[in-house]
């Protein structure tokens, strides 16, 4: 098994966009120099956004703990069924909220995003071997190294291809979130016949007992805030032979609106920071990037 990719970057990107997503707000513009919160920035004043849905109180969102009425949760550990802790390691808390330990994002508050700190995810990123009509694997021209195949699924909100991860929900393992988020988003569990969902739940199970771990840590994720942000943990899931998942037609639901098997390279575009998941799983297999 391979080694996790660093848990904290040194910079993000994608959280840093001109407008905030779902809900065009205007993040105050942060420069690579200005991201380091040890970097004077005087004239730094970012908006205050919380989205509504996260202020309707949904189950699955935080209070306002800046509000007296409010008690402190045990940052940096486990609040109760809430995991607060960091994959990145312990980070500050400034006037009663965590600080986003890369840096500044143009926007404080918790945008749509429903717990302060980390938000958890996990996200499973299932392979097989691109083959021929006769079965045998395909190689890329100039690398002659063989073709990997991962399923992508096609985001509902933003419309960008993404691996079928989803929120670790408050108490749950992560191999539970990891099973279900790739059945409902990827093969459409929810609305599959009863005959079809236990094909589809054999077929997850076996391949699911046998992952390994390709990251955990900090995602540079566009709902990323000064005081919320992303974190996952991400898991290779490989069917060798192609005779797991990698013979059961795909069909997307839930959060997405299309689903394929998608070729591993350098060229694909992703989600976030997916491309750096897929391309240690190109790693993790020798295969061509």
């Amino acid at each position: 098994m391979m080694s996790s990719v660093a848990a904290k970057p040194c910079m993000h990107v994608k959280c840093r966009a001109p407008m905030y997503p779902r809900d065009n707000i205007s993040r105050f513009p942060v420069s690579d120099e200005q991201v380091s919160w040890s970097k004077a920035y005087p004239e730094y004043n970012p908006p205050d956004h919380t989205s509504p849905s996260v202020l309707a109180k949904p189950v699955w969102a935080d209070p306002d703990f800046r509000d007296p009425a409010f008690p402190q949760p045990k940052w940096n550990d486990l609040d109760g069924k809430i995991n607060r802790k960091s994959h990145s390691g312990p980070y500050e808390i400034i006037d009663k909220v965590p600080r986003n330990p890369v840096g500044r994002t143009g926007v404080c508050g918790r945008g749509c995003l429903g717990r302060w700190g980390p938000n958890h995810a996990a996200d499973p990123i299932v392979t097989r071997w691109k083959r021929d009509c006769r079965g045998n694997q395909v190689k890329e021209g100039i690398s002659g190294k063989p073709i990997l195949q991962f399923v992508a699924i096609q985001r509902r909100d933003s419309g960008e291809w993404a691996i079928p991860g989803g929120m670790v929900d408050a108490g749950e393992a992560v191999s539970v979130t990891l099973k279900r988020e790739f059945g409902e988003e990827a093969m459409n569990s929810i609305e599959a016949r009863e005959d079809e969902k236990v094909e589809i739940e054999e077929a997850i199970q076996d391949l699911f007992q046998n992952g390994k771990e390709v990251y955990r840590g900090y995602v540079d994720d566009p709902r990323n805030t000064d005081n919320a942000w992303m974190e996952t943990v991400a898991f290779n899931f490989h069917d060798e032979t192609g005779r797991s998942v990698g013979r059961i037609a795909l069909n997307a639901g839930d959060d997405a609106v299309g689903v394929r098997w998608t070729d591993l390279s350098s060229s694909v575009k992703l989600f976030a920071s997916h491309e750096l998941f897929v391309k240690q799983t190109a790693m993790l297999h020798n295969s061509h990037w």
